[in-house]
């Protein structure tokens, strides 16, 4: 299967009380039969989050659900992917209109 290749890296840099890591970056390649990058622009134009949410959502789901696709027979995602394929057809539909104002 032909496939986009990224490089990707995580870089821990401060814990949760605010001290600097001292963890070395986690970095490492993956295929992805998606663009990424044209996803996170069209996840970002689509103003569900805000543009740090948009690309934190949109990269994570990709490699999330390049792994399943990759491995759909593996039992760990066997009660899941139709809540998952749910999901993604829900998505695809676009953007939630803005909910109606309740009449008083």
């Amino acid at each position: 299967m032909k496939q986009h290749r990224y490089r990707v890296t995580l870089e821990h840099l401060t814990d949760a009380e605010g001290a600097r890591s001292s963890h070395e970056p986690l970095q490492f390649d993956v295929g992805n039969h998606d663009d990424i990058i044209a996803i996170v622009r069209r996840m970002r134009s689509r103003g569900d989050f805000d543009e740090h949410s948009a690309t934190s959502f949109a990269v994570g789901l990709k490699l999330f659900s390049e792994v399943m696709l990759e491995q759909k027979d593996h039992p760990l995602f066997a009660s899941f992917r139709p809540h998952f394929q749910q999901f993604m057809k829900e998505l695809k539909k676009g953007p939630a209109l803005p909910a109606e104002p309740i009449p008083k």
